[in-house]
């Protein structure tokens, strides 16, 4: 429990603290046009990201999104601190959709009234294999997969994406997984 009241007084530090600008073009970040919510909700594993205060020294990181009963979206975010043999640390919070975005634009809060934007802004429509997301700004970016390890050719090809919308790829944290981590 003190942990858990630790990982939420760092996350409240974190968010009033700027995030670098790592994105070098003025074009405005777009969202996909739509989100089928009930074909994003599950397990997603972080592929890539940028450093971020909430998720330094964490591997093994996942996501996991469900429907609530009141409309919102449950978030359960967990990472093994220190490499993949260390401590998990869960993030428990709630999203909510945007309205008129299709459901590609959340507002996701992890504690009080403070929330803040999830855009997708690439998705594998046929599949829903991989998804990458930010934030209007660009500060924050993340590569996200059903898998725990993504194609390479499926990555690159993110990756020269988003380094033509102007983001800075060379500053992504590879978070490891295990070898035999489940897929869906």
């Amino acid at each position: 429990m003190t942990r858990l009241i630790v990982l939420l007084a760092l996350t409240a530090l974190a968010a009033c603290a700027p995030q670098p600008e790592r994105r070098t073009s003025d074009t405005p970040l777009t969202a996909v046009a739509e989100v089928n919510l009930q074909r994003y909700l599950g397990r997603w594993y972080e592929i890539a990201r940028y450093d971020n205060r909430f998720e330094r020294g964490c591997d093994g990181v996942t996501a996991e999104y469900a429907m609530r009963g009141d409309g919102l979206i449950s978030v359960v975010n967990t990472c093994y601190r220190d490499g993949l043999d260390g401590p998990a640390d869960e993030a428990r919070g709630r999203a909510r959709v945007v309205d008129g975005s299709g459901g590609a634009k959340l507002e996701v809060s992890f504690f009080g009234p403070f929330w803040g934007d999830y855009w997708v802004i690439e998705l594998d429509e046929a599949e829903y294999g991989w998804s990458v997301v930010s934030e209007p700004r660009g500060r924050y970016l993340w590569i996200l997969s059903r898998t725990p390890h993504m194609d390479p050719d499926v990555l690159d090809a993110r990756l020269s994406r988003l380094e033509a919308m102007g983001f800075d790829t060379g500053a992504l944290v590879y978070p490891e997984h295990q070898a035999d981590a489940p897929t869906p």
